[in-house]
């Protein structure tokens, strides 16, 4: 497994920048503004298909989502972002874990970017999560905890995101539920996403004004450099010359 050589600004971050970091894919998306999402493993209706809106609408913006790879959050987090996104795995690489993510990892591997601090071989271990949890902490701008539970691991991540300074958003949930993010709201710790396109805005506003043109929305999908030349071949040629898309690895990104 390929070593990343180059230093990762947000890393300075946590309590001691990783010795070694293993990737498979595309590392243009550390590049990239980025979001950490996390949340419990068995999410609810509303979480799904709120998280899977808010991750939608970032990548569609430009901002490259990371996360777990775990169940539940991780992967509704990751599916989502299509293939802007960043795994990070509590193992090595070549571990697809959980099985029920083969799939998801495997597509992460291919069109996006998986991140481990553990060697080939390594599996997963209850201390290995907490590692693999401050760095994806690290690398978000932000963090964002959609559904959680007291004493959750979501809330071990929390510890690090406040240790590191960084401003914590959670989504609002009703009475008796998410008691973890209902405890940040209450203790003015986090702030409640009440409106997506007012958060997407914040975080994106250029990106987002960039991507209402149809080309451009296209290419935040990163599809085949065959595939946006077949769609748009003009558009292809003059925004190759404009320096707005990076064609890399036969996939086409926005230069953002």
């Amino acid at each position: 497994m390929p070593l990343l050589t180059s230093h990762i600004p947000e890393l300075d971050s946590m309590k001691s920048y990783p010795q070694k970091i293993f990737f498979e894919g595309n590392t243009e998306l550390l590049h990239k503004r980025k979001i950490s999402i996390i949340g419990t493993r068995k999410p609810s209706k509303y979480t799904r298909e709120v998280l899977f809106e808010l991750s939608s609408k970032l990548s569609n913006a430009g901002v490259c989502i990371v996360s777990g790879g775990a169940m539940g959050c991780d992967a509704i987090a990751h599916q989502g972002a299509k293939n802007n996104t960043i795994a990070v795995l509590p193992n090595g690489i070549d571990i697809k874990y959980p099985k029920i993510n083969t799939n998801l990892l495997q597509n992460i591997q291919d069109n996006a970017l998986l991140l481990s601090q553990f060697e080939e071989g390594f599996k997963a271990r209850p201390w290995s999560f907490v590692v693999r949890n401050e760095l994806v902490v690290a690398l978000g701008e932000v963090l964002v905890v959609a559904e959680a539970d007291l004493n959750s691991g979501s809330m071990r991540s929390v510890e690090f995101a406040k240790a590191m300074k960084k401003k914590i958003f959670v989504l609002p949930h009703r009475l008796k539920e998410s008691l973890a993010t209902q405890k940040l709201l209450q203790d003015n710790e986090a702030k409640a996403i009440y409106d997506i396109d007012t958060f997407v805005e914040k975080f994106a506003p250029q990106a987002s004004q960039k991507t209402q043109d149809p080309f451009l929305n296209y290419c935040s999908l990163n599809p085949t450099y065959e595939e946006a030349l077949a769609k748009f071949p003009s558009e292809v040629f003059e925004a190759e010359l404009s320096g707005s898309i990076v064609v890399k690895n036969g996939k086409v990104f926005l230069a953002l």
